[in-house]
């Protein structure tokens, strides 16, 4: 899981200046008053493979993940986490997502198709409900490179 993370964190460093022109924060989190949601998609090619294979996700040109995480107080909070995501054509899958815990901390995955070999803008809206109880929806698009 720390792997899992830590290569989130290398995936975000590399896709700063593509997510600059998205319509979500640089950040990639949104504040909903003491409860953070981090927020982040990518296509699943970008994945070691060993970390997608101890983590039950799959690889592939035609795969994209988005991983959610809430946190309070500095601490990771578990959360119940559902939504969608859309291509520009308005085509719109529901998102499944599982969480995958390590120590004491929580992320939510989920993956979802893309168009291989191609960059989209996928448009993203996810509920979290955690911590305060209170259903929160954060909206977002992200454009997803394909290739990898």
């Amino acid at each position: 899981m720390a792997r899992l993370i830590a290569m989130l964190g290398v995936l975000l460093a590399l896709a700063s200046p593509v997510m600059a022109a998205d319509s979500a924060s640089l950040n990639r989190q949104q504040q909903f008053g003491d409860l953070i949601i981090h927020y982040n998609a990518f296509a699943s090619g970008l994945l070691q493979p060993g970390i997608a294979k101890d983590n039950g996700l799959i690889r592939s040109k035609g795969q994209g993940v988005i991983n959610i995480t809430a946190i309070k107080d500095g601490k990771t909070v578990a959360a119940s986490v559902d939504g969608s995501v859309a291509d520009l054509t308005g085509r719109k899958k529901a998102l499944s997502f599982r969480p995958i815990s390590e120590n004491s901390s929580v992320n939510y995955i989920a993956q979802f198709d893309v168009e291989p070999d191609t960059q989209a803008t996928y448009v993203f809206t996810i509920n979290v409900k955690a911590g305060d109880g209170e259903r929160h929806t954060l909206s977002f698009n992200q454009q997803i490179f394909s290739d990898e």
